[in-house]
């Protein structure tokens, strides 16, 4: 889904041009092969954007994801971080963007959500209670919400340009994007949730599930956007997982069940976050941050 971006007036000096507003990132062109992305504070929940943003929580999603890129054995789009000599970004003041931006390699979109569940829970335990779906095909009867699977299962989901993404079979994928791309994505989804889950593991955290979104450059499938942030993952301390009911959490889940809470039927627009809601999910934020980083966020704000 996108959003409306800032009203772009034409920079005095040449300098990164306006693309487009995701649910989160607003994305600038550098030059034919390089974009800007830049992390905004905007929350989305239930593939709607929020009214309230969460304070730097743009900064938690790139701190975060320049840790797992340092750490993944991944090809990225990664190119660096150092706005300092980038020229006028529209809409955005230079000190606003320290902490929040990734200069990257310009890919081409793979627009395919690439999930991957460790555990029953969310969508897919809705999907399994009702009698199944394409997240929960082929797992055994008898599980209950929040229990680890067998093994991680790769669940393909449409990317959706306005409204709520799809869960789609692995048949209908294929289909869709080809043997070949749905192969490669599926296999560095599962070869990056299985790092991911080991390191955060060894920090008390349990990856229950995350979604990753890759592009193609150079021929190259490569890891794009985000990657294992609170944003794109469900993360758990792993001393509260207590399988057969709800698991306390340091993502966005806290967020669903305020909005869960007011009626809202998930349909544009969203109502407005409680005051206590937008501080509780900032502190989960800056806390999954400093477990997995071993850094406090204060120190991440320093240095930017």
């Amino acid at each position: 889904m996108e959003v409306e971006g800032p009203e772009v007036q034409s920079p005095a000096v040449t300098g990164p041009q306006y693309l487009r507003s995701g649910k989160v990132r607003e994305i600038f062109e550098i030059d034919d092969d390089t974009l800007l992305i830049v992390a905004s504070d905007r929350v989305s929940a239930y593939d709607v954007v929020l009214p309230d943003p969460i304070p730097d929580k743009g900064r938690v999603l790139t701190g975060l994801s320049l840790h797992w890129f340092g750490l993944l054995d991944i090809p990225n789009h990664l190119l660096g971080t150092d706005v300092t000599e980038v020229p006028a970004v529209p809409g955005w003041e230079k000190r606003d963007l320290a902490g929040r931006s990734m200069v990257v390699r310009r890919a081409e979109v793979i627009p395919m959500e690439c999930v991957v569940r460790g555990y029953l829970y969310g969508s897919s335990w809705r999907e399994y209670v009702a009698g199944g779906g394409p997240t929960t095909d082929g797992l055994p009867a008898g599980l209950r919400q929040g229990d680890r699977l067998p093994e991680p299962v790769f669940t393909p989901a449409t990317k959706a340009e306005s409204g709520h993404d799809e869960n789609i079979t692995e048949q209908e994928a294929r289909r869709r994007y080809g043997a070949d791309i749905y192969n490669e994505v599926r296999r560095r989804s599962l070869d990056i949730y299985v790092q991911g889950a080991r390191f955060a593991e060894s920090k008390g955290i349990l990856l229950a599930d995350t979604k990753f979104e890759f592009g193609v450059w150079d021929g190259e499938v490569i890891l794009i956007d985000e990657v294992l942030t609170p944003d794109s993952s469900r993360y758990w301390p792993a001393e509260a997982w207590r399988p057969g009911g709800p698991i306390p959490s340091y993502d966005k889940q806290f967020i669903r069940d305020a909005l869960d809470e007011s009626g809202w039927d998930h349909n544009p627009p969203a109502p407005s976050l409680p005051a206590e809601t937008i501080e509780r999910t900032g502190q989960l934020y800056r806390t999954c941050f400093e477990i997995l980083t071993n850094k406090p966020f204060v120190d991440y704000l320093k240095e930017v």
